[in-house]
């Protein structure tokens, strides 16, 4: 029988490998606290709590806008660890938004336009905005543009420093994309308060299996799928469900590595091709729907009521990424029928889901079936474009249902209606702009992956 140590003789020893003097130096010198975990092969939560034990914490320091030619008071910081803290926290009542992070593929502008939105609503309410981003080329870096920003890093570690010296009313993660929603767990655990969808709601939609368990209750269709992390267990489930299938690594952003596979050989030569297959980082394999027609639904939520904000029809069939694909708002081609029943599926989703904000879902129509494709509990790439071809300004909506409002109260204030019963009397497009003269050698063609 194995005694595990007690957390007390975990940190007595881990104090005697590591030094005050030496963990200080070590964070001056740029490592984190997740490097410093891997060193002296322990938790990141271990080395967090010596820290404190020590005393050894980041300060902020105040971004000299003017270049020492004015007296700048720019609300603009970074950390460091010295010795004086030039961040005074405010007493009014705070909320900070995490935003996107760098600009990559599957991670893009759009996003920023989002954590903008919100930061204008949060100081209409009566509210200290504090940006967390750590990306130039934004708007919502601009120092003028939040009551406060942090150019740091959307690590835990650099987050929580901020928070705990903040001590904000809570963090909105809904809006920077995919990057702080993988924060929002260990926030949660950490005590720290998520406005908006509960990091319950966001996990239900992130684990495949439980997500496909809560679709079946709820009786919405769904591709067949299935987990492996082994070519034997891929095998076995191209077996139950057929091919084509589409696989995909379970940790990517953009639909990176995501591949249409038709044969055994070709699932074999990309499970050898894919990087850190593992039960730790298995292989999603969904049945492929062929020829079908993909829609992006936008929508705005509060556990009770729920608002169709944007319907949108993609123009390529089934296969290409919702991020390369040209869409149309309103549907130029779907039967009133399909729409009324993708409306009521989102309904049925964003109560199961306990969705506080905003919402995107992804279906597939094959042969008059409505299918399910995936579930995001955050803005989305389409936000921007539909809250422009509407008019209606669903951010800020969303912003102040995470702030306690009920969407019932806001619908007339706004407007508010589902998309197809506002009676647009235009069509709105969004169509990507590929750059492939510019990259003579890439594929001109468009595919799963973005």
């Amino acid at each position: 029988m194995t005694i595990a140590p007690s957390q007390e003789l975990v940190q007595k020893t881990l104090a005697d490998k590591l030094s005050k003097e030496t963990l200080l130096k070590a964070k001056r010198l740029g490592f984190s606290d997740v490097q410093l975990a891997h060193i002296f092969k322990t938790t990141e939560s271990n080395i967090r709590q010596l820290r404190q034990e020590y005393g050894v914490s980041a300060v902020y320091k105040t971004v000299d806008t003017c270049a020492a030619e004015f007296d700048a008071k720019t609300p603009y910081h970074y950390s460091t660890y010295e010795f004086e803290n030039e961040s005074t926290p405010s007493k009014r009542k705070k909320v900070v938004i995490l935003g996107g992070g760098p600009n990559r593929i599957g991670q893009g502008i759009e996003f920023d336009y989002c954590c903008v939105q919100a930061v204008f609503a949060i100081r209409e309410s009566g509210y200290e905005a504090i940006m967390i981003n750590c990306n130039p080329e934004t708007v919502s870096t601009d120092y003028d543009i939040a009551d406060k920003l942090y150019f740091e890093p959307l690590t835990f570690e650099d987050t929580m420093n901020i928070l705990e010296l903040e001590k904000p009313l809570g963090v909105m993660v809904s809006f920077g994309g995919q990057t702080p929603l993988r924060l929002s767990t260990s926030l949660e655990e950490a005590g720290i308060k998520i406005l908006g969808t509960s990091s319950e709601g966001i996990d239900l939609a992130e684990d495949r299996e439980k997500f496909g368990k809560l679709l079946d209750e709820l009786d919405i269709p769904h591709p067949a799928y299935g987990i492996a992390a082994t070519y034997d267990e891929a095998l076995a489930i191209t077996e139950r469900i057929g091919y084509p299938v589409l696989v995909r690594p379970s940790y990517v952003l953009g639909g990176r590595a995501m591949k249409i596979v038709y044969n055994d050989e070709s699932l074999k030569h990309y499970i050898v091709q894919a990087l850190h297959v593992s039960d730790k980082h298995p292989l999603l394999i969904d049945r492929f729907l062929e020829h079908a027609t993909e829609f992006d639904i936008d929508a705005i939520a509060d556990t009770t009521d729920c608002i169709v904000s944007g319907i949108m029809e993609h123009i390529e069939v089934a296969g290409v990424h919702s991020g390369d694909s040209t869409s149309i708002l309103p549907p130029y081609n779907a039967k009133k029928s399909i729409i009324k029943k993708m409306k009521t599926y989102t309904r049925k989703l964003a109560k199961a889901m306990n969705v506080i904000g905003l919402m995107n879902i992804q279906f597939a129509v094959q042969d008059d079936e409505v299918y399910v494709l995936e579930v995001n509990p955050r803005a989305s790439r389409t936000v921007p474009f539909v809250c422009k071809a509407t008019g209606l300004p669903i951010v800020k909506v969303a912003c102040r249902i995470m702030l306690g409002e009920k969407l019932i109260e806001l619908k007339d204030e706004y407007g508010l209606k589902d998309c197809d019963e506002l009676g647009l009397e235009h069509i709105a497009i969004k169509e990507p702009v590929f750059p492939f003269s510019k990259f003579l050698k890439s594929g001109v063609y468009l595919g799963p992956e973005m």
